[in-house]
């Protein structure tokens, strides 16, 4: 079975075309978790599944696309995740440069735009919504918004918001992995989000620029997020506290969010292929499980 693996910032994919598979197999939580071990697999923070058959609508190609986490489950939308399928995309000739094109998730239908000679990617990520029964979160129905939380021996004040998925953000003074790997992960799995969430402590720089460290639900801590990216800079401009454009920085680089009057996000950032290989039938096959 074929695999492409890119990497956005850090964040890496394993892209596989079901065109490109020989054989009868199917695609489980399991299987999942070991194609993306880093011991026992290829090694990959997840796996963009897709036939790349596309339809035409309003004039414009759109492709289908599942992205599954490395502990198996499906996650509704990765904005590193969407743009390195977009470079897939281009690097097979189904789209062009600067042409647009739809991308439909389990979060939701964006527009995506190949720029830069494949190098940089800009994708229409969809609205932000603020409110409790949108991303969700437990209690009355509310704009989750400076709210408090209790983690461990910490609370936090923290917002909440949706772009296809769930997000916690943390404003803190100071960042640093530490933080993220120690409350990151109780507040993924906090009762508050039935769907569990993904969690980004910010530091707000100046207008146009802050700074994120974060822990990605189902992938744990990770060098980079576009929709952590996004639903950050969006917090920030709801605060007051940034502009509409916004330069998010990250262990794995920066990452350009246009927050528009509606919470409509647009985000610009780069993309490289790293490998393209077989997975062999052995790993495939059934052996005894190590996770």
């Amino acid at each position: 079975m074929k695999f492409y693996k890119y990497q956005a910032l850090g964040n890496d994919y394993l892209v596989i075309n079901s065109q490109d598979v020989k054989f009868q197999f199917k695609l489980t939580p399991e299987l999942i978790k070991r194609i993306c071990h880093r011991n026992f697999g290829i090694g990959s923070d997840g796996i963009l599944f897709t036939s790349v058959e596309s339809e035409i609508k309003s004039q414009i190609k759109e492709f289908s696309l599942q992205i599954f986490n490395p502990d198996g489950k499906e996650a509704e939308k990765s904005g590193n995740g969407l743009r390195i399928f977009s470079r897939y995309l281009w690097d097979i000739e189904k789209v062009k440069l600067h042409q647009p094109f739809f991308i439909n998730t389990l979060g939701g239908i964006v527009k995506s735009v190949v720029e830069n000679n494949g190098k940089t990617v800009r994708v229409e990520m969809g609205k932000v919504s603020f409110w409790s029964q949108d991303i969700p979160t437990t209690g009355e129905p509310r704009e989750v918004i400076n709210q408090n939380i209790q983690v461990g021996d910490q609370k936090f004040e923290f917002c909440a918001v949706t772009i296809g998925n769930p997000h916690c953000i943390i404003i803190l003074p100071e960042i640093a992995p530490a933080i993220a790997h120690k409350y990151g992960p109780l507040i993924e799995n906090h009762p508050l989000f039935p769907k569990r969430t993904n969690v980004q402590f910010m530091k707000v720089i100046d207008r146009n620029n802050i700074q994120i460290e974060i822990w990605e639900r189902g992938a744990g801590y990770t060098l980079a997020s576009g929709s952590s990216s996004s639903a950050a800079a969006a917090v920030a401009y709801k605060l007051g506290l940034c502009s509409t454009a916004i330069s998010v920085k990250m262990p794995g680089g920066k990452i350009f969010i246009q927050v528009n009057d509606d919470f409509s996000i647009v985000m610009s950032g780069g993309v490289s292929k790293v490998a393209t290989g077989e997975i062999s039938q052995e790993l495939l096959s059934s052996f005894e499980n190590l996770f």
